[in-house]
């Protein structure tokens, strides 16, 4: 049977209790000792005779969705028949930039079926998403089924408390463990490796289809870019001689799109230029790519004669790449706002000194009608609709 994986509204599931049970034939035999140097730990693997056995009726402080002291706690789950057969919650460490599963369970009947995998992943793609370091998580040393299973999906030891629960823990063998999964940091594409160049017609649907996996699910759950590309590319803003792809071993894998826009200030109209989609397939994030279009292009439009950049885009990005909040340059949005999400870049210096008042997209980035992008996104392959933390849709809600 096929479960579907959906978002568990914090209105709806906080305080549920979630049935943590389990029977290992096995734990992991934790020593501390003091030597003449220091301390030396070790971690063996031990048969329990008998099978150690815990159930929930057990603990003080049962597992529980959205605990209060978890802020900005997320999380996800399978429910049928409005019974919850597991679920995965997962709360950042903002400090230490880490992200921190604080409940993982499946129901017994359910288990090795794969459905623990598929939600310790959505975990790791909210990790990169969010670019935290690590995705970490408690466990015991009495639960080596649980154990086996993280160390199996990558994931490795990282600590211990020898004292969390009680002050006999290492007596007792019930010794909380930290494992941890961190995200591989990408080398950088040499520039020799990438190639810049325009866009050819019938690589329109392979850019698209590119354009999809690098938002889907980013901003809202599913997304429309793939659309906008499709339609922007017939709109008399666009500028595909300032447009480009990005080339690695034959294939595309990001694209940069630009089309003019305006700040209009009374009856003074200034031409600027945006872009959007810029874009890189999940795949080969992380490694210059987005950079190197950008880089490359910005020239090209500063030889058009445009003034300036002005963009929605990710304030911990392109500040680093020489963008401003659009606020600094008297600029807003069509609502009179501002915000580090709205940023700018001048083409040329003081290019948009004397560039003030309200920016107005082109009319195709409004015209994406829900029906008409759901049935254009019939023609790629599927893919799940999954809410995540900081998406748009979700703070609409």
């Amino acid at each position: 049977m096929a479960y579907t994986i959906e978002h568990l509204p914090k209105e709806r599931w906080q305080g549920y209790i979630l049935p943590m049970r389990y029977t290992s034939d096995s734990y992991y035999d934790v020593r501390v000792d003091r030597t003449a140097d220091g301390f030396a730990a070790s971690f063996r693997k031990t048969p329990a005779r008998p099978p150690i056995e815990h159930t929930p009726e057990e603990y003080d402080f049962p597992d529980r969705l959205y605990a209060e002291y978890y802020e900005g706690a997320f999380a996800w789950g399978i429910v049928q028949d409005k019974e919850l057969l597991a679920a995965i919650e997962t709360c950042p460490e903002t400090w230490s930039n880490r992200l921190r599963v604080t409940e993982l369970w499946v129901a017994e009947e359910l288990r090795g079926q794969g459905i623990g995998r598929a939600l310790l992943n959505l975990a790791k793609e909210q990790a990169g998403r969010e670019r935290r370091r690590a995705v970490i998580l408690e466990t015991q040393s009495c639960n080596a089924n649980a154990i086996g299973f993280y160390l199996h999906e990558g994931l490795t030891l990282t600590g211990f408390d020898a004292c969390c629960y009680r002050n006999d823990d290492l007596d007792r063998k019930e010794v909380r463990l930290e494992l941890g999964w961190f995200r591989n940091k990408p080398e950088r594409l040499s520039p020799d490796k990438i190639t810049v160049r325009e866009e050819r017609p019938e690589e329109w649907f392979e850019t698209e289809a590119i354009t999809r996996r690098a938002f889907w699910n980013r901003y809202r759950p599913g997304c429309d870019e793939h659309f906008l590309v499709h339609k922007l590319r017939s709109s008399p803003a666009y500028r595909p001689e300032l447009s480009r792809v990005a080339v690695v071993e034959g294939r595309i894998v990001g694209c940069i799109l630009y089309s003019e826009s305006q700040i209009r200030d009374g009856a003074a109209v200034h031409p600027v230029l945006t872009f959007g989609p810029l874009c890189v397939d999940p795949a080969w994030q992380g490694r210059g790519i987005g950079e190197r279009l950008l880089g490359e292009t910005l020239p090209l439009a500063a030889g058009a004669g445009y003034p300036g950049v002005v963009i929605y885009g990710e304030p911990d990005y392109y500040p680093r790449l020489g963008f401003r909040p659009c606020g600094r340059f008297g600029i807003t949005t069509p609502e009179g706002e501002t915000s580090d999400a709205f940023m700018a870049i001048e083409l040329v210096p003081g290019g948009l000194a004397d560039v003030h008042g309200t920016f107005y997209e082109a009319a195709v980035f409004h015209d994406l009608p829900p029906e008409a992008a759901a049935a254009y996104d019939r023609r790629f392959p599927p893919l799940e609709k999954l809410r995540f933390p900081g998406q748009l849709a979700e703070k609409k809600s």
